[in-house]
Order: C-alpha cells, then structure tokens, then sequence
C-alpha cells in the first residue's frame, strides 16, 4: 500500500492514523502506518511534551505527526477568561437543567474539569506548537483550516510537513495558495469536524483541484476495499481516525461509552454543534438532541460552546451517565463490533485492500480477454 506520499514520508503503508491516544499513535506507526497524535485535549504544554516524548521511545525511530487545531486568523491578548465572559447565563441555566434532568452527580469539591477543550484557542494552539517544534515530527496537521502563515514557515525551517483538512475544493485552493503540502479530504460521512460533501464525490474533486498536491481520503474509511476506492479516486493515502477508538489501545475510560460505540450502527450519529459549536459528527445522544432541539437556546459559536460545555461533559464521562454519552465519530461506527488491537485492525486493512486490489485485476483481465 506504498505511495509517492508514504515514500516521501518512509512508512510501509500510506495509512495515516489520527488518534488522541499517544499508545495508538506509537502503534500504528509501528504497524508500517503514520500515528497522527491530537494535540486539542492538551491543556499544559508539559503534558503534551511528556507523550511526545514516550512517542519518541516506543516509534523506534519511525515517523509520526501531530495534529493542533489552530485558527488561521491572529487573536492578540484574549485570555480564557475573556472568553468565558461571553457566555451567556440563559445558556449555562440550560446547561445545568439538562444535567439535573438526568441526574448527572457533581464533580467533587475541588475537582478539575477533565475534559477541557481550549486547544483551538490560539494562545494554547501555540503553546503545542511549540512543544512539537522541539521533537522529531514528520508532519504537522491542522483541523481548522490552513494554519497562519508563520506557523506554516517554522515548520517548513524544520523540514516538517504541513497538513490541513479541507470539506471543499475551494477549502483545499486556499490550503494550496497557503503553501500547504498535503490536503486531507474530509468527507460528511467523517468523525468530528466535517462538511456537507461525502467522500466518493470530495475526493476526485480535491485531487483535481490541487494537483500536483497530495490528497489524503477521509470519512467513511474503515476497510481495506475502502482504502483501495480512496486510492482509487487519487488520492495518495487515507486519513482514518474513528476506527482506532475501540482499539485496545484506546484510553476512553469508559466502559459503557465502548459498548456504546461497539453497539452503534452506521445511522446512529449526527452532526451536531452541542459539542464544539461548529458541525461536528459524534453519536447521537439525548444530549446532543437537547441542544438539537428548536425549543432550547441553541449553540454558541467555537470557541465559546466548547467552553460552556466542559465541565458537564467531564461529569457525564466520569459518571458514565449513558442517555448523554457519546463521542465524537464518523459513520464507519457501524464496522467496529469488536474490540482489536490496532495490529490486528491493520491486518485486516491490508488484507482487505489485497482483495480489492486483486479483484480489480482480475476484472482488468477479464475486460481485456
């Protein structure tokens, strides 16, 4: 599964493995793929640099990336504290009804929220920035955009390469005009952040509109006849992201939210903003139907939703409250019925990109006969 890219880059196969997990990252590079480490759940650079650091120890000199969620446009001088300020109190009072309606416990007296998404605040996007700087990466990836341009430049001083998710042609125009050197193309079928496009149509279309750039498919990807179509479309390898959660690997914490997600089918998910403000695809949950519903307050914008929201999430996650439990994760939810080491999923990715392969030359045959 060798491509222009995944030579460029010196892995086996021209899988690229987005994960939060530093232990699945490390595995996937292992496995002859790239782990692409998320950087957004880290608050405290020290923490970010700590799992760089174990990344460094157990990739065996193999490469591995970093994805930040970063605005392209320059904020000066906007703390937290500013932020949180704008929100309003009509949404934290909705906030705190649906957590009583559900009979979500209270962090304990002193407790810290541990779900405290600030990472597309410039300030800690910056801070990771600089963390990453300082550690062998081989790629550097950003989920908002095409990242500001002089972050774009440290990185190319440093011969790392710089990635950005487009859900459009037109997105991944602007990446290219932004000197970005590869584009993921993200899919409506994709976990987390995505656009209105599904995979088979937004694929073909990006490769066409920024070649000679490669092109990494995304969405909807979770089977090695997947992976061929991807290649197939043009593009030089496949972003996979929801597949590796229910690794076991993974570090969700929770029991329950992985039964959930081992039980969930390909129609059990929704774009929703409850979670960050912008559309994000995650498992259908009463939670996010509340703040789907047209009765409530409705969303706030990121990075404001993202900070209303924190602390309830860390509750409903500690006390695996199940109607709100979810996550975020894209339609390919409906193959993940058993839990695998990611060894053992990537095993299957190549075998069953082997028979597409295989398929397709036999059909190649038989057209020429």
């Amino acid at each position: 599964m060798e491509t222009e890219l995944s030579k460029r880059l010196g892995v086996e196969h021209a899988i690229f493995g987005f994960t939060p997990f530093p232990a699945v990252a490390a595995a996937i590079t292992r496995a002859g793929g790239f782990g692409v480490l998320g950087a957004v759940r880290y608050t405290a650079p020290d923490d970010l640099a700590r799992d760089l650091d174990w990344m460094r120890a157990h990739t065996g000199g193999l490469p591995y990336g970093l994805d930040v969620v970063m605005p392209a446009a320059k904020v000066e001088g906007v703390t937290e504290a500013d932020v949180e300020a704008l929100i309003p109190d009509t949404h934290r009072r909705f906030v705190a009804e649906t957590l009583a309606k559900h009979g979500v416990p209270e962090l304990a007296d002193g407790e810290a929220s541990g779900w405290r998404i600030t990472g597309w605040m410039e300030q800690v996007a910056r801070a990771q920035l600089d963390v990453a700087l300082e550690h062998p990466i081989a790629l550097l990836a950003n989920a908002l955009g095409s990242p500001p341009p002089d972050v774009v430049r440290r990185a190319h001083e440093r011969g790392i390469l710089v990635a950005a998710l487009a859900g459009s042609a037109t997105h991944a125009r602007r990446h290219a005009e932004a000197g970005i050197d590869v584009v993921v193309a993200q899919g409506y079928e994709a976990g987390g952040h995505t656009g209105e496009i599904a995979s088979m149509v937004l694929t073909p279309e990006v490769v066409e509109a920024v070649s000679p750039l490669p092109v990494l498919a995304a969405g909807g990807i979770g089977s090695g006849e997947q992976i061929a179509a991807g290649l197939a479309l043009g593009a030089q390898g496949v972003w996979l992201g929801s597949l590796w959660l229910t690794t076991t690997e993974a570090d969700l914490h929770s029991p329950a939210l992985t039964a959930k997600l081992l039980a969930a089918g390909s129609g059990d998910t929704v774009r929703s903003r409850a979670l960050t403000g912008k559309p994000a695809r995650q498992l259908r949950t009463a939670w996010t139907d509340a703040w789907d519903d047209p009765d409530g307050p409705g969303t706030l914008p990121m990075p404001l939703q993202g900070l209303l929201v924190a602390e309830a999430v860390s509750r409903i996650q500690k006390y695996e409250v199940e109607p709100l439990l979810g996550t975020p994760v894209g339609q390919i939810v409906g193959r993940m019925t058993s839990e695998r080491s990611v060894r053992e999923v990537f095993d299957d990715l190549t075998r069953g990109f082997e028979r597409a392969v295989t398929r397709l030359h036999h059909i190649a045959q038989r057209s020429r006969s």
